[in-house]
Protein backbone atom coordinates (compact mmCIF):
# COMPACT_ATOMS: atom_id res chain seq x y z
CA UNK A 1 0.00 0.00 0.00
CA UNK A 2 2.78 2.46 0.89
CA UNK A 3 4.38 1.63 -2.46
CA UNK A 4 1.29 2.86 -4.37
CA UNK A 5 1.21 6.06 -2.37
CA UNK A 6 4.87 6.80 -3.21
CA UNK A 7 4.20 6.20 -6.91
CA UNK A 8 1.21 8.56 -6.78
CA UNK A 9 3.33 11.26 -5.13
CA UNK A 10 6.10 10.85 -7.72
CA UNK A 11 3.58 11.02 -10.57
CA UNK A 12 2.00 14.13 -9.07
CA UNK A 13 5.42 15.78 -8.81
CA UNK A 14 6.19 14.91 -12.45
CA UNK A 15 2.89 16.42 -13.59
CA UNK A 16 3.47 19.58 -11.53
CA UNK A 17 7.01 20.00 -12.85
CA UNK A 18 5.76 19.50 -16.40
CA UNK A 19 3.14 22.19 -15.85
CA UNK A 20 5.71 24.62 -14.49
CA UNK A 21 8.02 23.93 -17.44
CA UNK A 22 5.15 24.55 -19.90
CA UNK A 23 4.23 27.80 -18.15
CA UNK A 24 7.83 29.06 -18.21
CA UNK A 25 8.12 28.20 -21.91
CA UNK A 26 5.00 30.18 -22.76
CA UNK A 27 6.06 33.19 -20.72
CA UNK A 28 9.49 33.16 -22.38
CA UNK A 29 7.90 32.96 -25.83
CA UNK A 30 5.59 35.90 -25.08
CA UNK A 31 8.54 37.90 -23.72
CA UNK A 32 10.60 37.29 -26.88
CA UNK A 33 7.71 38.54 -29.01
CA UNK A 34 7.42 41.67 -26.88
CA UNK A 35 11.15 42.37 -27.22
CA UNK A 36 10.98 42.00 -31.00
CA UNK A 37 8.08 44.46 -31.05
CA UNK A 38 10.10 46.85 -28.87
CA UNK A 39 13.02 46.81 -31.35
CA UNK A 40 10.60 47.38 -34.24
CA UNK A 41 9.08 50.38 -32.49
CA UNK A 42 12.52 51.78 -31.63
CA UNK A 43 13.60 51.70 -35.29
CA UNK A 44 10.26 53.14 -36.42
CA UNK A 45 10.40 55.96 -33.87
CA UNK A 46 13.99 56.83 -34.77
CA UNK A 47 13.04 57.02 -38.46
CA UNK A 48 10.04 59.25 -37.67
CA UNK A 49 12.19 61.51 -35.51
CA UNK A 50 14.70 61.85 -38.34
CA UNK A 51 11.89 62.75 -40.75
CA UNK A 52 10.49 65.34 -38.35
CA UNK A 53 13.89 66.94 -37.79
CA UNK A 54 15.42 66.70 -41.27
CA UNK A 55 12.40 66.43 -43.57
CA UNK A 56 13.51 63.09 -45.03
CA UNK A 57 13.69 59.50 -43.89
CA UNK A 58 17.23 58.15 -43.51
CA UNK A 59 18.54 55.78 -46.12
CA UNK A 60 20.16 53.36 -43.66
CA UNK A 61 20.10 51.99 -40.15
CA UNK A 62 23.67 53.15 -39.71
CA UNK A 63 22.52 56.75 -40.07
CA UNK A 64 19.94 56.19 -37.31
CA UNK A 65 22.57 54.60 -35.07
CA UNK A 66 25.05 57.42 -35.63
CA UNK A 67 22.78 60.46 -35.54
CA UNK A 68 19.74 59.37 -33.50
CA UNK A 69 21.15 56.94 -30.95
CA UNK A 70 19.36 53.84 -32.21
CA UNK A 71 20.69 50.84 -30.31
CA UNK A 72 19.65 47.19 -30.20
CA UNK A 73 21.40 43.85 -29.82
CA UNK A 74 22.63 43.18 -33.35
CA UNK A 75 23.71 39.66 -32.42
CA UNK A 76 20.13 38.85 -31.41
CA UNK A 77 18.01 40.75 -33.97
CA UNK A 78 18.21 41.16 -37.71
CA UNK A 79 16.61 44.40 -38.87
CA UNK A 80 15.65 44.83 -42.50
CA UNK A 81 15.29 48.51 -43.32
CA UNK A 82 14.13 49.12 -46.89
CA UNK A 83 14.12 52.81 -47.76
CA UNK A 84 12.43 53.42 -51.11
CA UNK A 85 12.28 57.21 -51.17
CA UNK A 86 13.19 59.95 -48.74
CA UNK A 87 9.55 60.97 -48.35
CA UNK A 88 8.10 57.46 -47.81
CA UNK A 89 8.29 55.56 -44.54
CA UNK A 90 10.80 52.72 -44.97
CA UNK A 91 9.66 49.13 -44.58
CA UNK A 92 10.97 47.85 -41.26
CA UNK A 93 11.12 44.16 -40.40
CA UNK A 94 12.72 42.78 -37.25
CA UNK A 95 13.54 39.10 -36.89
CA UNK A 96 14.96 37.43 -33.83
CA UNK A 97 17.97 35.30 -34.69
CA UNK A 98 18.13 31.72 -33.40
CA UNK A 99 21.52 32.28 -31.77
CA UNK A 100 19.92 34.86 -29.45
CA UNK A 101 17.66 32.33 -27.77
Amino acid sequence: MAYRREIAIVLLMVVLLGGVWLLVSRVESANNGAQTQFVTEAVHNAALTCYAVEGAYPTSLEYLRTHYGLAYDQSRYMVRYDAFASNLLPEITVTELEAGR
